[in-house]
């Protein structure tokens, strides 16, 4: 028997201002779920977790949390007023119990005698994190957990959400993490939430094949009001009374395409390295470098060529960003020495990721002696080319009215895109990139795995996502935090192989199904008119499409009931099934209606 779900939305709408963000949006969430919320950057997913909480308020729909379940959110900005320690914080939902949380905050590698009062963001969200785990509430609602982990506690995470019988929804853009720990996806799409009782291994297939069902009924559609169009023009004008009912019916066919909400395209990015650099772009010579007493590296040497894609890793506090600012020569190393090649052209992705939250887009842009173009205000130079500011925003998906706004009214994914939109306006051999990867969706990071992969300069790399890492490093310095720094081939997968580790098991899609092969044109028919069967069939489904819609109607209203899933789960999920069907017997219906008609139509 089915069981109720702890936490569920119906019908839930959110407007800021102009367009809705959601409208009509149902999720639902029950014992042991293990779901990843994905979606396009700016899409709302963090507001729509923030709903699920109960954090956040909403203008229309329910939200429903079954009695005496406990449903914890993770927060971006922890308050710990009050707190003596981070334990004491990390302890507060389970006094009783406060070795769980000493055993989070070891696993997060946090020292828990550290004062709130000086310690850092990255080490409150760990905090934050270790009070959630150690609460072990009926369901988590996880936003972006990973942030300020490195990838032994991004391990270590990965393993306590495999263990855990606790439900959770999960916002992340580790690709790895989400592919290992998820049963299901929740998609948020154009205010919408979508639902596959599938984990985000599966979730590209879905998304594609979900497009492409959506490509073909607006195909369907336009076809149908073309076909409209030329009734209404050619069709019997004796028979008044039909005339009239199918001018409403083309009315509405062309309101509903008029409504329809177009998908967002891929961003536009692109990279160009401009004049090589000489073939030696660093190379450094036992190097060493510490701070206040210790040695964050010591005699280290390296020798990077043109074209090489370097990934560094280790543990926070290692020393990864300082040993990549020494080679790029922001700072002086206290030992040895760093030479650079000639003609280095270097373009720069921090991961503070430090803009102006007052400016807006268009003044982030043209601020820039760099981008900007002399003597005007709205344009910029894109690799060595004037481009106008608000066009070169577009291809990387900001509309006109995000462009004149502020910068603080975008989320962490969509500063990324802006900071990328910055680096990319410029012409680079040299190409370093800190924690690029985090807040991007996943079909941006796919397109800047593309670039990087098909980039001709030099890429220097500090990053905690293994996935991107295997796709783009050619060689791995690892640092062990003990001062030692050890290159390696390849990438982490590679790095983990050559230490004699077993990285873990990947989850994996289920294969692609094969492409349909393009049906060859069918030669013209020689008929010159429907067969007796074609006929027959052309009368009968109109009456098979209102019975279809009928039941349709009956089940919906069934399904509309908010108490029938709690007062009878079967009816409930049979009634669905049921409804599913109809709907699919009611698409193959209007299609094959609408290919005799076009055949009768054609035969004259």
């Amino acid at each position: 028997m089915a069981r109720p779900p702890i936490l569920s939305l119906k019908d839930v709408s959110l407007t800021f201002g102009g367009d809705p963000l959601f409208s009509g949006v149902d999720l639902s969430a029950g014992e042991g779920d293990r779901l990843c919320l994905v979606g396009r950057n700016g899409s709302g997913k963090s507001t729509l977790l923030k709903i699920v909480a109960g954090q956040m308020g909403f203008d229309a729909g329910e939200r429903f949390v079954q009695p005496g379940k406990h449903v914890a959110y993770l927060p971006q900005d922890p308050d710990m007023g009050g707190y003596a320690t981070l334990l004491d914080y990390a302890a507060a939902d389970a006094p009783d119990e406060a070795y769980k949380a000493e055993m989070a905050l070891e696993g997060l590698r946090l020292d828990g005698s550290l004062s709130p009062a000086t310690a850092s963001g990255g080490e409150k969200r760990r905090a934050a994190l270790a009070r959630l785990l150690a609460a072990e509430p009926d369901l988590m609602l996880l936003d972006e957990p990973t942030n300020h982990l490195d990838i032994a506690a991004i391990e270590w995470l990965e393993e306590t959400l495999r263990a855990t019988r606790t439900g959770y929804i999960l916002i992340s853009h580790d690709r790895a993490l989400m592919e290992r720990v998820t049963e299901g996806t929740l998609w948020l799409d154009r205010g919408t939430v979508r639902r596959s009782e599938r984990g985000f291994a599966r979730f590209e297939d879905w998304r594609d094949k979900t497009h492409q069902e959506e490509d073909a009924a607006l195909h369907k559609l336009d076809r149908k009001i073309a076909r409209e169009q030329h009734w209404i023009v050619h069709g019997v004008s004796g028979r008044r009374k039909r005339n009239v009912r199918r001018v409403a019916e083309l009315a509405d066919l062309r309101e509903q395409r008029r409504t329809h909400l177009r998908r967002s395209g891929a961003a536009a990015m692109a990279l160009d390295s401009g004049a090589a650099s000489g073939k030696l772009v660093v190379e450094a010579t036992d190097i060493a470098k510490g701070y206040d007493g210790r040695t964050l590296v010591s005699d280290f040497s390296t020798k990077i060529m043109r074209g090489d894609r370097v990934a560094f890793v280790g543990p926070n506090g290692a020393g990864k960003t300082t040993l990549l600012k020494i080679l790029t020569g922001e700072i002086a190393p206290d030992g040895g020495t760093v030479r650079h090649g000639a003609n280095i052209a270097l373009a720069t992705l921090d991961q503070k990721r430090d803009l102006d939250g007052t400016k807006t887009l268009w003044e982030t842009m043209t601020e820039d002696v760099l981008l900007g173009v002399k003597g005007s205000n709205d344009q910029i130079l894109v690799r060595g080319k004037p481009r106008h500011v608000i066009g070169y925003l577009k291809d990387f998906l900001f509309d006109e009215r995000q462009a004149r706004g502020p910068v603080s009214a975008l989320s962490g994914g969509e500063r990324a895109r802006l900071m990328l939109a910055r680096i990319m306006a410029r012409e680079s051999n040299l190409l370093v990139l800190d924690e690029p990867t985090n807040d991007l969706d996943i079909e941006t990071l796919d397109l800047l795995q593309d670039l990087l992969a098909e980039y001709d300069g030099t890429l220097l790399l500090v990053s905690h996502d293994r996935d991107f890492i295997d796709r783009i490093a050619t060689s791995t310095i690892a640092m062990e935090g003990d001062g030692r720094a050890v290159e390696y081939a390849g990438g982490w997968s590679d790095y983990r192989s050559q230490r004699g580790e077993k990285a873990p098991e990947r989850a994996t899609a289920a294969p692609a199904p094969a492409k349909a092969q393009a049906s060859a044109p069918k030669p013209a028919s020689t008929a010159q008119k429907l067969s007796f069967k074609q006929t027959r069939r052309l009368d009968q489904l109109p009456g098979e499409m209102e019975t279809l819609e009928a039941e349709i109607g009956k089940l919906e209203a069934l399904l509309a009931d908010a108490d029938l899933y709690a007062r009878d789960p079967d009816r409930f999920d049979k009634a669905s099934r049921a409804l599913a069907e109809r709907q699919e017997k009611l698409a193959a219906a209007e299609e094959e209606w609408l290919e005799l008609e076009e055949r009768r139509e054609a035969l004259g």
